[in-house]
């Protein structure tokens, strides 16, 4: 067995067969207990209940740390080839820098664009990683599943994303800004979503035998059976999907963000949900590729397609942890949205005040400075476009969080200590840095 719902499945079935009274299947020890009231049940009874429901009795044999087949390793290098060439092409051609431009008021129209935008952006690392892992270890769990068993998730998933994002959205235009989490909040969850897919696409790889049965973060066997998850379809229950795809509208995407703000400004719970629903069908296109994608891959492609799937969300990631930390002011970057910090400019001084000035569009620019320490400094930020991930400015040092309007903003603070002042956008995604020096 691999997860709890190997325990749920086994239990149902073990259940029927005459004379148990009740069953208890543990799959982290490899154990059921079978309870029996006035007649013993018949061994051969319950052998064939447990291989109607898809497994066999037996002792399994204690899986290595890494793979001893070679080939796992040359395919692993193959497609580690192709991601990274992906990579380096999409990098080139401008991609990651995605971005569109809507004005001050967008039209429904250009927020569906916004969605549209967002579900092939940079953006994606999130929710598209976090898809991404969970469709494809459960393709990968399950290849005797048919393509449209193994696609009906998504469907279910995105239902629920459409409707949390249209009724939250409303209460958002109600209620305001209550929904918004602070940059720390923010940072600690991004960084465990990340945790989450890293574990996910090391099991994904193939390489690991022994995480190939660990599981993380799924519900205990006891709460499935209260919420109803106890389908033979194994790891896969309408419910769990559609709650899955609803809570998505609390994950922290600088592009979710920017249109929860322009919904906070109607005042309205029916433009709010309109709003909020139409960038979630703009987004369906993305997420439902990802679905329709994994499942599928079958027979010897599926071999490589799950080994890149698996280094692509390591990469996500690795990207969100980072994105994650910067939030939380601690210093990481690696190659993503995230452009490298530029010649550091130094402050102009006018009237007992440092200025500096940058355009935020795609990311900051200039996006590093030079200011004395103990002089006020005016930050001029002129925003070319406040509907996109570098609209929401954060100095996690300075507890600064602001979201930026269309052209000038203007935020002051006075740095009383010698060294760097990081700023990023919501997501930890694009940053820049205040250099703090002494007289």
């Amino acid at each position: 067995m691999h997860c709890r719902s190997c325990e749920i499945v086994l239990e149902k079935n073990i259940s029927r067969v005459e004379g148990v009274r009740s069953v208890r299947v543990n799959y982290k020890k490899g154990r059921a207990q079978i309870y029996w009231k006035d007649r013993k049940p018949d061994m051969r009874d319950i052998d064939a209940a447990v291989r109607e429901s898809g497994y066999s009795i037996g002792v399994d044999d204690k899986k290595s740390w890494f793979s001893k087949d070679p080939q796992e390793y040359a395919e692993l290098a193959a497609t580690a080839s192709v991601l990274f060439a992906l990579w380096v092409v999409l990098g080139a051609s401008g991609l990651f820098d995605v971005s569109p431009s809507v004005g001050e008021a967008p039209s429904l129209m250009a927020v569906l664009v916004v969605g549209l935008t967002a579900g092939v952006s940079t953006c994606m690392a999130l929710v598209g990683g976090l898809v991404l892992g969970i469709s494809a270890r459960h393709a990968e769990a399950h290849p005797e599943a048919t393509p449209m068993q193994k696609f009906r998730p998504h469907l279910f998933f995105n239902l629920g994303r459409l409707s949390s994002y249209a009724f939250f959205g409303g209460l958002v235009g109600l209620l305001g800004s209550a929904f918004r989490l602070s940059p720390s909040t923010l940072g600690i969850f991004v960084v465990v979503l990340g945790v989450l897919m890293f574990f996910l696409g090391l099991k994904i790889i193939g390489i690991f035998p022994r995480l190939s049965s660990a599981s993380f973060f799924t519900l205990p066997a006891s709460v499935s059976r209260v919420l109803g998850i106890h389908r033979d379809t194994k790891e896969y229950s309408h419910t769990g999907s559609f709650f899955t795809g609803a809570a998505t509208f609390f994950v922290p995407c600088g592009f979710t963000q920017a249109m929860q703000l322009y919904a906070i400004s109607t005042g309205s719970f029916a433009e709010g949900a309109a709003i909020m629903f139409l960038f979630a069908l703009g987004t369906l296109p993305g997420l439902l590729g990802i679905g329709g994608l994994t499942s599928a891959v079958r027979g010897a492609f599926a071999r490589y397609f799950f080994k890149f799937a698996g280094l692509a969300v390591i990469v996500f990631a690795l990207i969100n942890i980072s994105s994650g930390l910067n939030l939380g002011g601690i210093a990481v970057r690696l190659p993503s949205a995230s452009r490298p910090p530029s010649q550091a400019v130094p402050a102009e001084v006018s009237g007992g005040k440092q200025i500096v000035r940058m355009t935020q569009a795609i990311g900051y620019r200039p996006n590093s400075f030079v200011v004395k320490r103990g002089i006020p400094v005016r930050w001029v930020i002129t925003s070319t476009n406040p509907y996109t991930c570098a609209s929401f400015i954060v100095v996690p040092d300075l507890r600064i969080t602001r979201a930026l309007q269309e052209g000038e903003n203007v935020i002051e603070f006075t740095p009383t200590q010698a060294g760097q002042l990081r700023f990023t956008c919501s997501m930890g995604m694009f940053s820049g840095v205040f250099n703090v020096v002494d007289y």
